[in-house]
């Protein structure tokens, strides 16, 4: 089990390596690399053959998940048909440890005749595919993970590493923002809070609205039926103010013996937090964090109450 680890523990120090190595092989390409792609006015065709083109494929997921156009394609399946995806707006990145690899360089003729520009990825700056590259990145590594040196390990990392970096540079150069990702991530739990709104969960039947004259002794019976931890004070229809039974416990240890005297308009917030039936829980969440409250109201244009999102609401 000790030997077990410790090869883990150098194949993990090695691939590390390996990518820290990428650090010094950066240079204008990758900067022509980031250009051409967010530039291009079609789709980002990323392709490669074997182990790179697993890794040319999650490259390609995570560029169409972070605004860039993108889809993987086999070179082998260009024969077959498959060239008509094409364009010549069109950017292909095309990936191969070597830079020799047949199958790819086949490929790489029909690219040349259509003029699509060409990212070649390859741990050999002097190969064919980067000759042919109108850039090349260069991903070498000085040896694989592999104790034989010979399956493909360090240098997919190398390749893995390499792609995450176009994503992020483009990923800044557009101004990406999360809710730009939550459109390419609906399903997830940061799309739910980035794309759900206030409407969708709001509790908008049998709120504990109650008018600014009301007694405290009677409004404690109201915000409690009403299971919101609230009160909503309104006048003619429209918001007056805000009590929680935060308000209400201050002003019992305030007031003792009187606190039956005063009434919800002595202790109620009269400008309290409002949103719109459009507003994102992402921002609601914002809200409630830095202001320290639990729940918000929801209005429309005339400050007529529609409902209550609070903290638990945005629990998605």
């Amino acid at each position: 089990m000790k030997d077990s680890r410790a090869y883990a523990i150098q194949c993990i120090k090695d691939e590390a390596e390996a990518v820290l190595g990428l650090i010094p092989q950066l240079d204008e390409s990758f900067d022509m690399a980031v250009d051409l792609i967010y530039h291009c006015k079609g789709k980002i065709i990323v392709t490669g053959v074997g182990k790179s083109g697993h890794i040319g494929a999650k490259i390609a997921a995570t560029l169409s998940s972070t605004g860039t156009p993108s889809f993987f394609i086999n070179p082998l399946d260009v024969f077959h048909g498959d060239l008509g995806v094409m364009a010549q707006d069109d950017v292909v990145l095309a990936i191969s440890n070597s830079g020799q690899t047949d199958e790819l360089l086949r490929f790489i003729p029909m690219v040349l005749h259509m003029k699509i520009p060409i990212i070649g990825m390859s741990g050999n700056p002097a190969s064919l595919l980067a000759k042919y590259s109108t850039c090349h990145l260069n991903v070498s590594v000085e040896k694989e993970a592999c104790p034989l040196n010979l399956a493909p390990t360090s240098s997919t990392m190398a390749q893995l590493a390499m792609g995450d970096a176009l994503a992020v540079a483009l990923i800044e150069k557009r101004n990406f923002q999360p809710r730009d990702f939550a459109q390419f991530h609906p399903g997830g739990e940061l799309g739910k809070r980035l794309l759900t709104t206030a409407q969708d969960v709001m509790r908008s039947d049998d709120l504990p609205v109650l008018p600014p004259e009301m007694h405290l002794g009677e409004a404690i019976i109201l915000v409690s039926k009403g299971k919101l931890g609230l009160g909503v004070a309104e006048v003619d229809g429209k918001i007056a103010g805000l009590i929680t039974d935060g308000d209400i416990r201050r002003a019992t240890e305030k007031w003792q013996a009187q606190f039956f005297d005063h009434t919800v308009s002595d202790i109620m917030t009269r400008t309290p937090k409002t949103v719109r039936p459009e507003t994102k829980i992402s921002e609601i969440q914002q809200i409630m964090n830095r202001y320290k409250i639990h729940s918000v109201l929801v209005t429309d244009d005339e400050q007529h109450l529609l409902g209550v999102v609070d903290h638990y609401s945005c629990m998605i």
